[in-house]
């Protein structure tokens, strides 16, 4: 990467209530010692020296940077009587008043010598406490100060009426004593080969994380770590920085390295804050947009250079540094978040469209994607979108479930900002946003969070606890008190910093089992000798109480394969407190059937209806994801059986019986519409089946408009929603029809209103076929037919409304008789 050279220019003219420096009427120069080291000596012989500016002269902030080419006809010569006069020519250009000479009383005189081992460790980037070495510090006979710039040629105290050249110590270091009786205010000159910098001195300010902060990370409780660790821009004693702070227990030192200083941190170490494992440093100057990462020095004394964990902006990968960031966003989506927990979400409407957002339409800005995803969405009529996982990543091939910047959106599609405007403009169109949160897993790059410090910090101490089998990668080691933090924050981090709506947690399966895709010999049981990863489980639970409890309206929803008794329940029931499950189990069982030819399908009848067994147990959304159309498991008209037209017959009639079943419902991307091709990151949904210049855009069209009239339908009748995790609210008509290939059962709204959903997955239209219904409707109107000539169906309809007739069946006294088309699903209400 490359850094920002500084300027050569003055900088522009700092506030005149910043730091008077004149306002005296005598201004003293305090002499700094004779010996010059050789490193800093002019090429002739002659020492170095840089006239400083007059009163009220530039301020900026320092970059701290190395020499450039040397520009030996501008180095001023410094005399040998007093090594502080600088060139006739310069000082009239600066027009700077007559300095008078130094008094006895008044000369700079040398500090005491670091201690050897101080020294060592301080350059050596290893100091647990460089703020008790450099800045300025009372000492007997006046005020130390010492200053550590590599590459700068001299360093000059500015205070009120002083001026005073600090003593070169060798390797960048620098000081002198004051003749003062207090710590004066005071900015420093630095002057480089060619240029010079004013700047404040990073070691004279107090740290700028509070007490209380301290205590809350030691105990795991900072609900909003982000505000404490991190990078983040503020004012500090009057002075506008940037504060950086990291955990970094194991570490002998840190120091923090950037744009701003050529990427060499030995100017910038850190200071530990105590026992917290905190290194905190205030670096005035330093702003929004500047690149940084921490150069730790591990335990055994190696270094290695880390992105911040805490980071909440990255460089778009590859590139890997972390930037300071400060949200300006202005949000307008007041009335949904007012309203968006108005009606509990398994009681309410709630319809998925799961999108990548890189590749939906590949290229697109996340302000791009505001202008076109909220339209699309709700001419689809659907609810909500989840989005996977948008936090950083550096390998895009992993769809974002590998992350190393846990705090950070990807920066692929614009700044965080960029992406508070794309969920404001979501909001504002009535649409949830989901986000897929993966903190089950993290990869190995040197450069993130594998051994940060040195040693396992984020990830389990136990190999067999940290390795994860399936994807290369490192598990949360959750039983630690700041990790557990970390990712609790975080959770909370996004639903507050960026409105999200819901959290969808990946691989909760993964978490939950200590032998989850281990053998015998590759694990280690828990203290009661079971299987079950009981801190992993303490972390879901503190998650899920935290989460509901500061953002009411928000779901999580668990991605959990097994039969774990008690996802949906309650904490304070010994649950693992999750608002909504995905049911992976029906997804298998009816993809399993609807895959089998028509013939075929008699034997598998009780793949469809096997997940009534259990419909109860948790509460459910249905998905069908991105993971059930790639790596060759076929997109889903294509798992479908038969020609084109069977095919998408197939496709509509189970995205009806979907859409009926009990539990919400989720639809991945360009299943909209049959996209025939498997999904790929690479370009995304086939849009060009969509053009009317496509011969077979008809088809496609078609089962686009059926997702829109399914979703409106369904938001418009609360029996299809509203007792979705209620027994009451489903019975069966016929469940047995296995012969048949038929389906028929009613789902009933909390005031007993009624639909008839009735799916027939066999090739043939069904004529009088009777069908008992509940007593006291007496016509039943058809409101939805999946094989309507404009879904691109053969159009067998029911037209007229079905009368009911006092002739038994299915256990009713009253039933219908109807026309079931081939390959199809049709809803009934009572007209």
């Amino acid at each position: 990467m490359t850094a920002r050279k500084p300027s050569r220019k003055s900088a522009p003219a700092a506030p005149a209530t910043e730091l008077p420096l004149t306002e005296e009427p005598i201004a003293a120069t305090l002499s700094a010692p004779p010996a010059a080291p050789a490193e800093h000596e002019h090429e002739h012989g002659h020492a170095e020296a840089v006239a400083g500016p007059a009163a009220g002269s530039a301020a900026a902030p320092e970059p701290a940077a190395p020499p450039a080419k040397k520009r030996a006809a501008r180095a001023p010569r410094k005399t040998a009587a007093t090594g502080a006069a600088a060139p006739a020519k310069r000082a009239k250009k600066a027009a700077a008043p007559p300095r008078p000479r130094s008094a006895g009383s008044q000369e700079l005189r040398p500090a005491a010598p670091l201690d050897d081992a101080d020294r060592g460790r301080l350059l050596a980037g290893e100091h647990h406490d460089p703020h008790g070495l450099l800045g300025a510090h009372r000492v007997a006979d006046g005020v130390a100060v010492r200053v550590l710039r590599p590459f700068a040629r001299s360093v000059t105290v500015l205070a009120k009426g002083l001026r005073a050249p600090l003593h070169s110590d060798g390797d960048g270091l620098f000081s002198g004593v004051l003749p003062l009786p207090e710590v004066p205010e005071y900015r420093l000159l630095v002057a480089y080969e060619d240029n010079e910098i004013e700047t404040d001195d990073p070691y004279r300010f107090l740290p700028a994380l509070g007490e209380l902060d301290l205590h809350l990370i030691g105990e795991g409780r900072h609900e909003e770590l982000w505000t404490a660790l991190g990078s983040r821009p503020m004012e500090h004693q009057g002075v506008a920085g940037t504060r950086f702070t990291v955990w970094a227990p194991n570490a002998r030192g840190v120091r923090v390295c950037g744009d701003f200083n050529y990427w060499d941190g030995t100017g910038f170490p850190m200071r530990s804050l105590g026992s917290s494992g905190i290194w905190e440093l205030f670096l005035p100057g330093t702003g929004e947009g500047a690149l940084y990462k921490y150069d730790i020095c591990r335990p055994d004394g190696s270094h290695t250079t880390r992105s911040d964990p805490m980071a909440r902006h990255t460089e778009v990968p590859p590139a890997t540094a972390s930037v300071v960031t400060a949200s300006h966003h202005v949000w307008q989506d007041e009335e949904w978040m007012a309203g968006r927990g108005s009606v509990p979400v398994h009681e309410a409407p709630f319809s998925v469209y799961e999108v990548h957002l890189g590749s939906w339409r590949p290229g697109l800005t996340y302000r791009q994607l505001a202008e076109q995803l909220p339209a699309y969405v709700k001419e689809l009529g659907f609810t909500h979108v989840e989005l996977m996982p948008v936090s950083e990543h550096p390998f895009g091939g992993s769809w974002g479930y590998q992350v190393t910047g846990f705090y950070a959106p990807t920066s692929r599609m614009g700044s965080p900002d960029d992406f508070r405007f794309l969920v404001d403009a979501l909001h504002r169109a009535g649409i949830g946003v989901i986000m897929d949160w993966v903190p089950a897993h993290f990869p190995r790059d040197d450069w993130a969070l594998a051994e940060f410090d040195g040693r396992p910090l984020y990830e389990h101490a136990d190999p067999r606890r940290a390795a994860h089998p399936d994807w290369g990668t490192l598990e949360f080691d959750y039983g630690r008190t700041e990790v557990r933090n970390f990712l609790v924050a975080n959770a909370t981090y996004w639903c507050e910093e960026f409105h999200i709506d819901g959290l969808r947690v990946d691989a909760v399966a993964s978490m939950l089992y200590l032998d989850y895709s281990r053998e015998d010999g590759q694990w280690s049981p828990n203290e009661f000798g079971g299987r079950e990863n009981l801190d992993a489980v303490a972390f879901l639970q503190e998650m899920n109480a935290t989460v509901y409890r500061r953002n009411p309206g928000v779901v999580t929803i668990a991605e959990e394969s097994t039969a774990w008794e008690g996802v949906t329940r309650a904490t304070d029931h010994g649950g693992l407190g999750f608002g909504l499950k995905w049911n992976m189990g029906w997804m298998h069982d009816s993809l399993v059937y609807v895959s089998k030819e028509p013939v075929h399908r008699k034997y598998h009848h009780n793949e469809m209806t096997f997940s009534m067994v259990y419909a109860y147990s948790e509460n459910y959304v249905l998905p069908i994801s991105h993971d059930e159309v790639v790596h060759g498991k076929q997109a889903l008209v294509s798992k479908m059986p038969g020609d084109w037209w069977q095919q998408r017959a197939n496709h509509r009639a189970y995205l009806g019986f979907m859409w009926a079943h009990p539990g919400k419902q989720l639809l991945f991307m360009g299943q909209e519409f049959a996209q025939g091709a498997e999904w790929s990151e690479g370009h995304g949904p086939d849009w060009w089946l969509l053009d009317p210049a496509y011969e077979a855009s008809g088809d496609h069209r078609g089962v686009r408009e059926l997702v829109g009239d399914l979703n409106r339908v369904y938001g418009a009748t609360p029996a299809l929603w509203q007792r979705d995790t209620r027994p009451e609210g489903f019975a069966w008509v016929d469940g047995g029809a296995a012969e048949d290939n038929v389906f028929a059962f009613l789902r009933h709204d909390a005031q007993g209103a009624p639909l008839l959903a009735v799916s027939n997955f066999s090739p043939v239209v069904r004529h009088d076929y009777r069908l008992g219904v509940p007593e006291g409707p007496r016509l039943w109107a058809e409101v939805l037919n999946t094989d309507a000539a404009r879904y691109g169906g053969g159009d067998v309809r029911n037209e007229e409304p079905l009368k009911a007739e006092a002739v038994g069946s299915h256990g009713r006294p009253s039933s219908v008789s109807l026309t079931l088309p081939p390959l199809a699903t049709v809803w009934f209400k009572p007209a």
